[in-house]
């Protein structure tokens, strides 16, 4: 029986090492016969189908029949694709001997299907990506017969030092494949009608093809001892070999089976980078699976590359034994040629002078491949960490983007597994990438790039490093004209809240006006708690010894900033006490412990601000104390004191500003209708209060007063009271509008 196949590059069949079927696919074994001559001349070699015997899929049959040319058929068997387990085939050009009389074996393919063809897939393990891993996975490997210059390479047994291989003409029916396929009677159909689409060059839009070429290539499955150990597959004529090298040695295995006894006891490393993931913090820490992923599923290292430029892989192949010469005599001349003239030395040294005299360079082979550019950047463990910190020196942190995982980051993981045992990092972050307003990879041909020099020049440098803060970096993040109004109006805020404490701190005297803890009113002592809680959510930010989930989200940091100068001070604190700073006297203890407060509230916001503001944070440190010799990013982390923390008196205060929302929320369609110019001009009668103790709750509210009345709702009416002129309260012992009550008297009196 014969299996057909068919191929949109003939240029492959001369390397082919093997067949793939469907396992599940139906097949029939048929025998054509023809009742009319054939005419077409795309079909002149079918008649070497007279009396043979074709193997196809059924769903097939009949577009086989219709390009064939064949009528009829007489079918001899039917069953599945997994019946042609451990059959085989022979090459059509057989009778070259060598490599072509090896017979084919018929192989699963998963990717086999009826969609076109015959059902039968040549294999070609060195052009074909499903090809090699089918192959690979069943023993058999690349030839290399297709060298770089597109032609079979000069001791190739069919069309050996012809091409190229994607010429028109070389691959046309009439071409050399085809007319040598037709002698041997191994042609059933060529056209010339068939496009194909091959991939092209994006810069020169030349065509190109798939080529598998000797590579050197770390194994990942191969175990390590103390040192890794670098692989490379070499052409054989019709096989490879594996030949290894260890990394921190000067001992050279000749073949993979001594390698693999050698090294029997140790971890590959694959398992020694699994071990050192889960002993690595990565941020955010889902970025964990998509690294052990990887590194799970990645197949051997492939660390060369053939370019005009790069770091050389400095070795001599010898051209019998294809053995790696290892020679401290040797590697030290080219050290020191390296360290003359830098990398390029290799290309252009006088190799003789570097073997020496115990060696004969016609002996060797000089190995020009170049290191993969990935495995010069995962070198930095070593040349620049340790290089700068001392040997065994490991980073804090390794950042950059999430593409990374399959880059940078892995590089150097693997790098240093296999030549320290461990990871070279402690933790990793991984960020997103910058896209512009409406989610839109920036591009200077989409004219949306956004410049950061021109957000700077226009807007200054930290409502940049807002927005950056501001951000969920872990994922891609946008940026434009919208997004950067909000992050102008958060810092505008920030900048009023320290405008504000400025001025209220102005003539602040720490010896003279600062009371203790014990001596604050409640409002006070609560937001000393709030501001211990706000400590802590930061330092889950930035302090990783504690071990925390939040590591490094700085948006978390910032927002939490933001949320407690916009909503704990600004729309709560400072708003209920600027009647207290305004209208009290200088030595009134409620006004002092406010002061007190700013002065506590000032020390750590300045600081925990200075890395998201650093400009403005020095700015407003140098206009409070400007005799300051220190910078406010000299200063340390602010002390919070443990008694701050007071959950009884948070929830309390938690119900009381729920309540006071309650209260605004109920005078507001008054205002709205203009019946109250303000909540001081309001008097609310309340359902349910809380009991509130020494709390004034109308001073809480900012209203005129608070009664109790009956039912659940909130009742809103203008007050009787007249306005004080100096504090706008309006209260019982004003006799008339702008006269004063009793406070702003004394106080004026005093």
């Amino acid at each position: 029986a014969h299996a057909v196949i068919w191929t949109t590059t003939p240029w492959t069949i001369p390397v082919n090492q093997a067949l793939a079927y469907g396992p599940e696919v139906e097949y029939v074994l048929v025998s054509p016969s023809y009742d009319r001559a054939l005419t077409d001349a795309s079909f002149e070699n079918a008649g070497a189908l007279q009396g043979k015997r074709l193997i196809v899929a059924k769903a097939l049959i009949d577009s086989v029949k219709a390009r064939l040319g064949f009528t009829s058929y007489f079918t001899h068997w039917e069953g599945n694709g997994s019946d042609l387990a451990g059959a085989v085939a022979r090459h059509p050009m057989h009778h070259l001997g060598g490599f072509f009389a090896k017979p084919r074996p018929f192989l699963p393919g998963d990717f086999v299907t009826t969609d076109a063809g015959t059902g039968l897939v040549h294999m070609s393990p060195d052009h074909g990506e499903d090809d090699f891993a089918l192959c690979k996975a069943h023993g058999i490997n690349p030839v290399f017969a297709v060298e770089g210059d597109g032609k079979y390479r000069a001791d190739w047994a069919w069309l050996g030092g012809q091409g190229s291989v994607i010429n028109p003409k070389f691959v046309s029916k009439d071409g050399p494949i085809c007319t040598d396929l037709a002698q041997a009677g191994g042609l059933l159909a060529a056209s010339d009608d068939f496009r194909h689409s091959y991939p092209h060059s994006w810069r020169s839009k030349a065509k190109i093809i798939y080529r598998c070429t000797p590579q050197w290539f770390i194994p990942m499955d191969q175990p390590q001892g103390k040192r890794g150990v670098l692989d490379k597959l070499e052409p054989n004529g019709g096989g490879s070999e594996v030949h290894n090298i260890s990394f921190g040695s000067n001992s050279v295995e000749r073949s993979r089976e001594a390698s693999v006894e050698n090294s029997s006891n140790g971890a590959t490393l694959r398992e020694i980078a699994l071990d050192a993931i889960a002993h690595t913090r990565w941020v955010p820490e889902r970025s964990t699976n998509r690294i052990r992923s990887m590194v799970e599923g990645r197949p051997d290292w492939v660390i060369s590359r053939q370019r005009a430029w790069g770091v050389p892989i400095a070795l001599y192949v010898h051209r019998k034994s294809g053995d790696y010469l290892v020679d401290p005599g040797v590697n030290s001349r080219i050290v020191e040629a390296f360290r003359v003239g830098g990398a390029d030395a290799w290309f252009g040294a006088d190799h003789q002078a570097l073997l020496g005299p115990d060696y004969d360079l016609s002996d060797y082979e000089v190995v020009n491949d170049i290191l993969d550019v990935w495995f010069d950047s995962g070198s930095t463990h070593s040349f620049v960490v340790e290089g700068r910190y001392g040997e065994g020196a490991r980073a804090d942190l390794y950042i950059e983007g999430s593409d990374q995982h399959r880059g940078w980051f892995q590089s150097s993981l693997l790098e240093s597994c296999g030549t320290r045992g461990r990871a070279p990092y402690k933790a990793v972050l991984t960020h997103g990438f910058a896209l512009d307003g409406t989610g839109k990879k920036m591009s200077k041909s989409l004219g949306n790039v956004v410049d950061p020099l021109k957000i700077m020049s226009e807007s200054g440098a930290d409502i940049l490093r807002v927005w950056v803060a501001s951000t969920d970096y872990f994922d891609d993040v946008r940026i434009g004209k919208e997004v950067l109004a909000g992050a102008s109006d958060a810092y505008r805020k920030l900048r009023n809240t320290f405008r504000y404490m400025l001025g209220a701190l102005s003539d602040y005297d720490e010896e003279t006006e600062a009371v203790s803890y014990a001596e604050m009113p409640e409002l006070e002592r609560y937001m000393l708690h709030r501001l211990a809680a706000l400590d802590a959510e930061l330092r889950a930010v930035v302090d990783k010894s504690k071990g925390s989930e939040n590591w490094l989200e700085f948006s978390r940091y910032s927002r939490a900033i933001f949320d407690f100068a916009n909503s704990d001070l600004s729309a709560f604190f400072f708003d209920i006490r600027k009647d207290c700073l305004y209208c009290d006297a200088k030595s009134d203890p409620k006004r002092r412990a406010y002061r007190t407060l700013l002065d506590t509230l000032f020390h750590a916001l300045v600081r925990y601000v200075a890395p998201i503001i650093p400009f403005t944070a020095e700015e407003v440190w140098q206009s409070r104390f400007p005799s300051a010799d220190d910078s406010v990013h000299f200063l340390e982390w602010p002390e919070i004191d443990a008694r701050w923390i007071d959950g009884d008196l948070a929830d309390k205060w938690a119900e009381l500003r729920d309540q006071r929302e309650q209260v605004n929320e109920a005078i507001e369609p008054l205002r709205r209708d203009k019946i109250v110019r303000s909540s001081l001009d309001a008097d609310v009668t309340m359902g349910e209060l809380l009991p509130v103790g020494d709390v004034d709750f109308a001073e809480v509210a900012i209203v005129a007063r608070v009664t109790m009345g009956e039912g659940d709702g909130i009742i809103v009416r203008p007050s009787e009271w007249h306005k004080c002129g100096r504090c706008w309260r309006k209260l019982p012992e004003v006799t008339q509008d702008g006269a004063l009550c009793d406070r702003c008297a004394t106080v004026l009196g005093a």
